[in-house]
């Protein structure tokens, strides 16, 4: 009989119609490969579906809050079956993005300048630095809620009704440039692509619909800053003790050479969609969806 695998899709996050298309193309993957799929719409109901398919492990393919942040990799553990991507601590420490940039910053890897803040501090102190800068979630992917400010006007950000009065937020410094990407397989970078958005910057609409953002791969970069892109990657992953796939991203500012190159985040659980980077980085190295996808399922495992 072939391995029956559930596909963890959906979950209540803001990135949640983007992982119904990630485990959508994945679970078809599997299933071409011979593979037993349930595809599972994650709810708070999750234990007892889990309970009632059995399956010997499970794809997650969850973007965003409860599916990328540790919680279901710990449910999993509970329940001893195994899951594709990162652990309960690598996830968790890579959604939060201040304690990620500390991790980052005490192995040498240049992070922009940054504090942590809350929507009421920012209505009372203002901005902690002069603009420009940007203001994302402190946990929270795919671009989902971040504003950039050139002029440190900081109305769109304070005018959102959905952000509590003691919601964690990041200020960062905006770094001029390039933007950048590089995914890790295992233990290996894959490649480096510039993202050149059409419009603005490489926004949620951006990086989910087709026409708005070129991708440059192999990205046009010096020798020596596409050689440390990929350092820079692979360190990321091992700081944080990712498994499987990740994919780090980062800002180039060529005017300052290589002390203008800054890492930004890792994603643990990083698209699979038809626009997602990490696919197509692997093809550009000769793995195919498929391929990568399989691989990522016979690799799960849970937290020892």
């Amino acid at each position: 009989m072939s391995r029956h695998v559930a596909v963890l899709m959906g979950g209540f996050s803001a990135e949640r119609e983007v992982s119904l298309i990630s485990g959508e193309a994945c679970a078809r993957a599997l299933e071409e490969r011979g593979y037993r799929v349930s595809r599972i719409d994650v709810g708070r109901d999750l234990p007892q579906r889990l309970l009632e398919l059995r399956p010997d492990c499970c794809f997650n393919a969850l973007h965003g809050r409860m599916g990328e942040d540790g919680r279901v990799q710990g449910l999993l553990d509970l329940m001893g079956i195994p899951y594709t991507h990162s652990g309960v601590l690598a996830s968790a420490l890579a959604m939060d993005k201040p304690m990620a940039k500390r991790l980052f910053a005490s192995a040498g890897l240049r992070c922009p300048e940054g504090v942590e803040t809350t929507p009421a501090r920012l209505r009372a102190e203002g901005a902690p630095f002069p603009p420009p800068f940007v203001v994302k979630p402190a946990a929270e992917g795919s671009s989902v809620g971040v504003t950039i400010s050139f002029d440190g006007d900081l109305a769109p950000v304070l005018a959102r009704d959905d952000l509590a009065a003691d919601a964690r937020l990041l200020v960062e410094r905006y770094v001029p440039g390039r933007e950048l990407t590089c995914a890790v397989l295992g233990d290996r970078p894959l490649a480096v692509t510039e993202i050149v958005p059409k419009t603005g910057f490489y926004d949620y609409r951006a990086k989910y619909t087709e026409g708005l953002a070129d991708h440059l791969l192999p990205a046009p970069l010096p020798e020596a800053i596409y050689a440390r892109v990929m350092e820079w990657a692979r360190t990321a992953h091992r700081l944080l003790g990712c498994r499987g796939v990740s994919r780090a991203d980062f800002r180039f500012d060529p005017s300052s050479g290589e002390e203008g190159l800054f890492i930004l985040e890792v994603n643990t659980q990083p698209g699979m969609t038809p626009l997602s980077l990490v696919p197509e980085q692997a093809a550009f190295c000769g793995i195919s969806f498929a391929d990568l996808v399989v691989r990522l399922i016979e690799e799960a495992t849970c937290d020892p």
